[in-house]
């Protein structure tokens, strides 16, 4: 991918293609919705369905056939996260067919198709579509064009201080070394704040800050998938997306923390005592 690409009409063509992405997926979410006969477990990744599964296939056929020199990064069909590229050249779709997958098996609305589109290293659009909340919720994004839900604008929350903030987090059972760091920051944290939410769908979390419900969301060991779209709906709504240790945060990176600047840095802040080596 060229600069060329980076134009705001192309963007645009891109986002359009996005959307009628996420429709695709959309569709099937709520077909199956309440119906599931084949629910596996991934190891250390949660469950999965045929409807994760059916979901990515729709979206990633679409993109193939009409964007056929972008590269595709799904949560279904990624394989080894080690063996991937965390920057690619021509430029890449990053898709969480089935962002909530717990939630939504348990019949629990929370839950929403996510895709960003990554070109030269940074996330350019966002598409977050949350079939069953509010009659039906679309999150768009482009870069340096603002965040908006169902076409009205965005805007992260104007809450300064930590001791006034409604935050949202989430928590990684499969690693046991992660979950104890986790939940001592949570147990730090939740002391600090003025409540703690964790509704389990890391893409929608972040969809929350930038509409300006959240003022904060962290969490650890979240996927590429998890964050692409989100992380530009925040960025574009005007707040603050980083690691826990202050780094600008890239889906790659293992640990995130997103909101209001001043709310952000105030976490940025008690969690560096808490929190491992390991963590970046």
């Amino acid at each position: 991918m060229t600069q060329e690409v980076l134009q705001t009409q192309e963007l645009r063509e891109l986002l359009q293609g996005a959307l009628k992405a996420t429709r695709l997926g959309r569709e099937v979410l709520l077909h199956y919705f309440g119906r599931l006969e084949h629910i596996e477990e991934k190891f250390q990744a949660g469950l999965v369905s045929e409807a994760d599964k059916e979901s990515e296939r729709v979206i990633r056929d679409y993109l193939a056939r009409e964007f056929p020199d972008i590269d595709f990064l799904g949560e279904e069909s990624a394989g080894d996260l080690t063996q991937v590229q965390a920057k690619s050249k021509r430029g890449r779709w990053i898709l969480d067919p089935l962002d909530g997958t717990t939630n939504y098996i348990h019949r629990f609305p929370v839950f929403a198709v996510s895709l960003g589109l990554e070109l030269e290293g940074e996330i350019q659009v966002a598409v977050l579509d949350a079939p069953m909340m509010g009659g039906g919720e679309v999150y768009t994004a482009m870069r340096g064009q603002g965040a908006f839900l169902n076409g009205r604008p965005l805007r992260v929350s104007g809450t300064q201080d930590l001791k006034d903030a409604f935050l949202a987090t989430g928590f990684i059972s499969e690693n046991e070394e992660n979950l104890v760091e986790q939940l001592g920051v949570f147990s730090h944290v939740v002391r600090k704040a003025r409540a703690v939410r964790r509704a389990g769908a890391a893409a929608y979390d972040l969809a929350m800050v930038a509409r300006g419900v959240f003022d904060g969301y962290w969490e650890k060991g979240i996927k590429p998938w998890d964050s692409a779209a989100g992380i530009l709906l925040v960025r574009e709504a005007g707040g603050l997306v980083t690691t826990y240790r202050g780094q600008h945060y890239s889906p790659f990176d293992n640990s995130i923390i997103a909101g209001t600047p001043s709310v952000v840095r105030s976490l940025q802040s008690e969690l560096k005592p808490l929190i491992l080596p390991t963590t970046h």
